[in-house]
């Protein structure tokens, strides 16, 4: 593109992409980052930082802020943090956690990510041997064994050891996962707080809720998830234009502006449906490779996640597979589902949350348990209470006790529904139905859960729906005696009969694979339904003539007295790549073999 057209588009990039990229983390996007002087009680140095990462060398675009009275003889601990995608060290999420905790007293280097803001060399997605080396480095300028490319050094950060600063790590989403890629290869990180981030980038983009071997992780790649990709690719390749002096040739014959060639390469894979063996086992491998699930076991620094109930990117089983994994490994670890994420209420947090732009770490139950974890592990308060193992938000309480603790998680226990021939859900085998209900999906998408990008960019969104012969159903008796609620993860285990699936399962492309969408509504007396959080559970099925257990999301939610339960299976959703050829599917049920619907309770009872 001519340097002058590339002007002309550049403020209309700015003013477009400032929505996307600020609401990846609940800020608008920062296009500078001059040196600040922050009004007491700290002061904010701008400084170049270049580093080794993995086989670059990056320059790294960093603030320090120095709480007053920090010196060679008072030294403070440090906070790391950095930007989630699309933002830079200066938006408002990554700004306002900074000044929250040098405000009490903590060293924070505040840092553009790799591609990102003005740091530069190209977006590598958090991996563990470029993203993470790179965050080391800065490790090293804590500790006062590296100089910043000016010559400044850092003498004032309290120590365990000769360069070993005392250094926790906070962010969110891409800020969150660099968290645990730095302490995987870096030991001197001692504690971690990410937020609404992934455990599996396979799992994150193309979700199969089906055949799972680990956590969120299988051998399938689900249904692709194009919207929340195309939008986070497009802002990705945006840094280049918007910071033209930063961008790099393509790196390694890239066909991508601004990513790695794997990285690209991983689009690429899912933007053709096509899933042969050989190119997708190689392409998903490097996908798990820059992803917690492939590096967890080297992490020991204590991990404090806070996931957000209202979010279809990086969803709560997510943090779940993180939580279980960490905490078999003997790392501690403890896991908060607050009510915010990607989907929704991320630009402005309901009263009492954590508003990452405001920092208000004192008057939200999450930034309270945020400020201990930290007083804890890097002030070595060791008499410190960090809360319990579990903690959940409760969006129907209103009295200022929205947060439920556990001393362990799961919670609750489990009710069985059974699936019936007659479209009802029994609590009884003996009560099921005999019967049989067939569905099939259209070469187009019959089903809508979500416009993906509306909740976070604060956009109206059209109400659920699925096309009349593309799905099949089945509600319970209205709640009676009391509320019922669902915290966890519900699960159904069907068995499907589909001659074309059948057939499709000699291919060797894995796309040609049954693919089916489970979700949960709740029906109100007058008929209203609401998809919780909007959240939807593909599946592509690995064999159709076994039965298949599906997890679906995690939820929080209350049914009301009054209210139904609905189990949808669809055949299809706007939101993501589908099926590819016509496929009936027909779902039998008799008292002896029928489906069975597990849900996580905590009170009521549902019939």
């Amino acid at each position: 593109m001519p340097s002058d057209s590339r002007a002309v588009l550049r403020p209309v990039l700015r003013r477009s992409l400032a929505l996307l990229a600020g609401a990846a983390l609940a800020a608008p996007l920062a296009l500078t980052a001059p040196a600040v002087a922050a009004a007491d009680p700290y002061t904010v140095t701008a400084l170049k930082v270049t580093v080794q990462a993995g086989d670059r060398r990056c320059t790294l675009d960093t603030d320090v802020y120095r709480p007053a009275g920090a010196d060679a003889a008072h030294p403070a601990p440090a906070v790391l943090t950095t930007n989630g995608f699309g933002g830079s060290k200066k938006d408002g999420s990554t700004d306002g956690l900074a000044k929250a905790f040098a405000a009490r007293g903590y060293v924070v280097l505040a840092y553009s990510g790799l591609g990102f803001g003005r740091t530069g060399c190209p977006i590598s997605l958090d991996d563990p041997r470029i993203d993470a080396r790179a965050a080391s480095g800065l490790v090293d300028l804590l500790a006062g064994t590296r100089a910043a490319d000016n010559g400044t050094r850092i003498g004032y950060v309290a120590a365990d050891a000769a360069g070993d600063p005392r250094v926790g790590m906070i962010g969110g989403s891409y800020g969150g996962a660099i968290q645990l890629a730095t302490a995987a290869v870096d030991h001197r990180v001692d504690a971690l707080v990410p937020l609404i981030t992934w455990n599996d980038l396979v799992y994150s983009l193309a979700p199969n809720n089906t055949g799972r071997t680990d956590g969120v992780t299988g051998p399938l790649p689900g249904a692709y998830k194009w919207q929340w990709t195309k939008g986070f690719f497009l802002l990705g390749e945006a840094q280049g234009l918007l910071h033209p002096q930063l961008a790099p040739p393509r790196p390694g014959g890239s066909r991508c502006l601004h990513f790695v060639p794997r990285a690209c390469e991983t689009k690429r894979l899912l933007d053709s449906g096509r899933y042969p063996a050989e190119r997708t086992d190689a392409v998903l491998t490097y996908a798990r490779s820059v992803s917690p699930v492939s590096y967890l076991s080297s992490v020991t620094a204590p991990t404090l996640l806070v996931q957000g109930q209202n979010d279809s990117l990086f969803n709560l089983n997510e943090a779940t597979a993180t939580y279980r994994t960490l905490a078999a490994q003997g790392t501690p670890v403890k896991m908060i589902w607050q009510a915010w994420g990607h989907s929704g209420g991320m630009r402005k947090p309901a009263k009492g949350e954590l508003d990452l732009a405001r920092g208000n770490l004192d008057s939200s139950y999450v930034g309270q348990r945020i400020v201990t974890w930290f007083d804890r592990y890097l002030r070595h308060r060791t008499a410190t209470a960090t809360g319990p193992a579990f903690a959940y938000h409760r969006d129907w309480m209103t009295d200022g006790s929205a947060y439920a603790a556990a001393p362990a998680f799961p919670v609750g226990s489990t009710r069985r529904l059974y699936l019936s021939g007659d479209g009802t859900l029994v609590d009884r085998r003996a009560a099921v139905v005999r019967g049989s209900r067939a569905y099939r999906n259209l070469r187009m998408a019959t089903s809508h859960s979500e416009s993906s990008l509306s909740g976070m960019l604060g956009l109206p969104d059209v109400a659920p729906y699925d096309a009349r012969g593309t799905y099949l159903d089945w509600t319970s008796q209205p709640v009676a005696d009391g509320p019922v609620d669902v915290v966890g993860a519900p699960r159904v285990t069907l068995e499907v009969a589909s001659p074309q699936a059948e057939r499709a399962q000699t291919s060797a492309d894995a796309a040609d694979r049954l693919v089916l969408f489970a979700k949960l509504y709740d029906v109100a007396p007058d008929g209203r339904k609401t998809l919780v959080h909007r959240l939807v559970a593909p599946a592509r099925v690995p064999d159709v003539t076994r039965r298949f257990t599906v997890e679906l999301p995690g939820i929080v939610h209350r049914y009301e007295p009054g209210h139904r339960l609905r189990l949808v299976i669809a055949a299809s959703d706007d939101a993501y790549a589908g099926n590819r050829g016509v496929k009936r599917v027909t779902v039998s049920s008799t008292p002896q073999d029928t489906g069975v619907l597990e849900l996580p309770v905590t009170q009521g009872v549902l019939r």
